[in-house]
């Protein structure tokens, strides 16, 4: 059960060429270097470290705050033929922010250092104790990470980004285009680059992710009418981070090349074609109290959705990957476009003293938290409704 054909629902563009063109590129860069990956755990982080391995780094250590996702890279990997060749691999569940992972970094010198740990839910803005934590993940992590880079400079840095840092309506997005910003003020010290990226189908934690567990529990399904977003699938994540690590120049924000009115797919139609490629009939509902009182006894072969229209904070019913202000460039890659980006300067120790002011202040509320992203993302405009996620089934 749980079936969905990935490659011919979200598979609208192929890497491959790209990939075989930059081989012998990727092959020297990568053969015998060390590899530190943060967040690893994570759908894409482990997708990224699966595509690296191909190319035989000589150590390649993870780190991420899962420990059990973690257990099951491990198993994963060792399960499969990738780590054969016998790397010196490691595995530490540790937060970035602590100091322990200060240790990790600077025992040993990097010549790549990929950073896939994020906040990366727009539901994580609820409140002002939910958004503290996002933008000490997001923004925080990527200034102590990049801090320490400077002392200890990789070849190559790269950190993943997301589409909705274009044009950011939510928190999240916003979170991520000051990261950019924070990345490409460190372009000239040292190679960095990011990907702005579209939904990876079935990610961990992901709505698609969520009507697994809601079947095998025999929960209603739910999902917005009006959505609708780009997708690549688990391995394609893994390839995109790959190629943005190693080409272009410092300071390239990469993006695939989808096509904004042909490749974006309503989540509806992806609930409707999942519980029908499961063997099951949609039964439309009216509300989430229908929904939750259906008989599934009376009914095996028929299954409830209730589908909604948005109404939450920080929600845009379509996504974008560059901005027409933005220098970018679709014709140099086969199946990767590209942004050119301008000069960044910004004060680290400013940043965060603004947050840390507002986060301090027991009378502030979460809209202060928005005007101090603004004062950094001038292009954020948030869309605030009162409503959350969490509020949903």
């Amino acid at each position: 059960m749980n079936k969905i054909n990935l490659n011919s629902t979200f598979k609208k563009i192929s890497f491959d060429k790209d990939l075989q063109l930059s081989k012998s590129l990727l092959n020297s860069k990568i053969n015998n270097s060390n590899i530190l990956v943060i967040g690893g755990a994570g759908t894409i982080g482990s997708s990224y470290i699966k595509q690296i391995l191909k190319y035989k780094p000589s150590k390649i250590t993870v780190v991420d705050i899962n420990e059990n996702g973690l257990t099951e890279l491990t198993r994963d990997l060792r399960s499969s033929n990738l780590l054969d060749y016998n790397p010196e691999y490691i595995t530490y569940p540790v937060n970035l922010l602590s100091d322990t992972f200060d240790k990790i970094f600077n025992s040993d010198t990097w010549q790549v250092v990929a950073n896939f740990s994020a906040h990366k839910h727009v539901r994580s803005e609820k409140d002002k104790i939910s958004v503290e934590a996002l933008i000490k993940n997001n923004v925080y992590g990527a200034i102590k990470l990049l801090n320490l880079c400077e002392g200890n400079p990789p070849s190559y840095f790269f950190s993943v980004s997301t589409d909705k840092a274009a044009n950011p309506v939510n928190i999240m997005g916003a979170s991520k285009s000051l990261m950019e910003k924070l990345i490409l003020s460190k372009k000239d010290k040292f190679r960095v680059s990011t990907a702005r990226f579209a939904n990876v189908a079935f990610s961990n934690g992901s709505l698609l992710d969520g009507f697994i567990y809601r079947l095998n529990k025999k929960q209603p399904l739910s999902c917005p009418s009006d959505i609708k977003r780009f997708f690549v699938t688990p391995e394609q994540s893994g390839q995109i981070c790959l190629l943005a690590t190693f080409l272009g120049n410092s300071g390239n924000i990469f993006f695939p090349k989808l096509d904004f009115h042909k490749d974006q797919i309503y989540f509806k139609e992806i609930a409707l074609d999942f519980l029908k490629e499961n063997g099951f009939e949609p039964v439309l509902v009216q509300s989430e109290k229908e929904a939750k009182e259906f008989d599934f006894d009376s009914n095996p072969l028929k299954y409830p959705i209730y589908f909604f229209k948005t109404d939450t904070s920080g929600e845009k019913t379509y996504e974008e990957f560059y901005t027409e202000e933005e220098d970018y460039e679709i014709n140099k890659y086969d199946s990767l476009g590209f942004i050119n980006t301008l000069d960044v300067v910004i004060s680290f120790e400013e940043v965060e003293t603004d947050f840390d002011l507002v986060f301090r202040d027991a009378s502030s509320q979460k809209s202060d938290i928005v005007e101090i992203i603004k004062k950094y993302v001038s292009d954020f405009e948030h869309i605030e409704t009162g409503k959350h996620l969490d509020q949903k089934m």
